[in-house]
């Protein structure tokens, strides 16, 4: 099964919490404290493998959580960082945030890495926060959680030549007969349902890959039939070879499908139309193919480059395969994200963003104050309330944000509930 699509879930590791220790050895006066720091905890991290060619193994396993870091221990000991989590997927892996549609990454070359989730940092140890006011803190943090995000997986087919055109119009045998590839051919439309790729093998031992995708129809680009679902893999090839019908044998005008494919590639993506693309006049051997290919040649003009073959009797062939590897060898690279052309040069791109407010407080149906926010929420997961002094400099550092100024404007009042998370407070003035 071809999947090319998938919605995962990733999570970094949380970092391992420090601890509250004392030396007490013999001999040593006053040892203070010796609290160790907590590890780091993993990041999940993704790295292209070669031998694979679908995305088929994220639909049995969606979630994935990196190990914590180890904790901290005493003797000022501090705790093993998580080795991290490594997640292969295939070459052309293209990663976005779903939240936000931003690109993560973009997986190409083999062995190739990105970081998807950033593990936390570890907790410090009661040694950290020793001063000369209070040499001897029974205060530590826990680890900093993972970075989680949901994020969507998106597999680009690395081919060099990309095979468009109407169903039915003869991809799939051009395929077979120019490569080893065995796609599924039969007397009726959308007869291939997934993209296939074969290694195109020149008479002078130039090769490169072609794609046969899925055929597209009027509307492809908006998700009508099945083309749209693989539009995708035609934006990383370098050659368009346009597969039209001349044969006409269905009823339709050979030129309209031109134009029609065409807009369709032009809508999903305007950069499709920089490629260049070769036209392949295929069913030559049918009765009034020559004079629909007349017709045809009389609409499109003479700078539209057609080779008119017959995929089941190999005639022209050779020729249309020759133009291709010439055409591969004259044309860059397409990157889906632009880069720097003078590296020399270095720029730095100032974007106005609002700033983001540290915290929201709402209220609830029975007038609790809630407060969200991912620095708030942090400095929560990372307060041990288990000890007096922990809580207290977490008090410290709410009122330092304005949290009990903005709870104030919001009318809280002495003994009023306050939610963070799942965790209730009492407002106190």
């Amino acid at each position: 099964m071809f999947v090319d699509q998938v919605k995962i879930y990733v999570k970094g590791g949380d970092g391992g919490d420090g601890m509250v220790a004392f030396r007490r050895e013999k001999y040593v006066p006053m040892g203070g404290p010796a609290g160790g720091d907590g590890g780091r905890g993993a990041n999940v991290v993704f790295i292209v493998e070669e031998g694979l060619r679908t995305l088929m193994d994220f639909r049995y396993q969606r979630h994935f959580k990196a190990p914590k870091g180890e904790n901290g221990m005493s003797k000022n000991q501090h705790g093993r960082g998580a080795d991290d989590m490594v997640v292969k997927v295939p070459p052309g892996t293209v990663v976005k945030d779903e939240s936000t549609g931003e690109v993560i990454a973009d997986l190409t070359e083999h062995g190739q890495t990105a970081i998807i989730a950033k593990g936390g940092r570890g907790g410090r140890g009661n040694s950290r926060f020793a001063s000369p006011s209070n040499p001897a803190p029974e205060l530590s943090e826990k680890g900093e959680p993972g970075q989680e995000r949901n994020v969507v997986m998106e597999l680009k087919l690395l081919a060099d030549v990309g095979l468009v055109g109407f169903p039915s119009v003869g991809k799939s045998t051009l395929l077979s007969v120019v490569s080893a590839a065995k796609p599924k051919i039969a007397e009726y439309h959308f007869t291939t349902i997934a993209p296939n790729l074969g290694m195109v093998e020149t008479e002078d031992n130039r090769t490169f890959v072609m794609a046969d995708l899925p055929g597209l129809i009027e509307g492809a680009h908006s998700g009508v039939g099945l083309g749209h679902q693989f539009l995708r893999h035609i934006e990383r090839t370098r050659v368009i070879v346009h597969v039209v019908d001349m044969s006409a044998l269905e009823g339709r005008d050979p030129y309209e499908d031109y134009l029609t494919i065409n807009n369709e590639l032009k809508e999903y993506n305007l950069r499709l139309t920089e490629r260049p693309q070769v036209v392949v006049a295929n069913k030559m051997d049918m009765p009034d193919a020559e004079e629909n290919l007349q017709a045809f040649r009389e609409k499109v003009g003479e700078e539209v480059q057609i080779f008119p073959i017959s995929a089941i009797s190999r005639q022209g062939l050779k020729e249309l395969l020759y133009t291709v590897a010439d055409l591969i060898e004259s044309t860059p690279e397409f990157p889906l994200q632009e880069a720097e052309k003078d590296e020399t040069i270095n720029r730095v791109l100032y974007k106005h963003e609002g700033k983001q407010d540290d915290f929201v407080i709402t209220r609830d149906p029975d007038g609790s104050f809630v407060i969200t926010g991912d620095s708030i929420e942090r400095l929560f997961k990372m307060t041990d309330f288990s000890r007096e002094e922990s809580i207290r400099r977490f008090a410290r550092q709410l009122r330092a944000m304005g949290v009990d100024d903005a709870l104030r404007e919001r009318g809280a009042e002495n003994g009023d509930t306050v939610k963070i998370i799942e965790f209730e407070f009492d407002f106190v003035e």
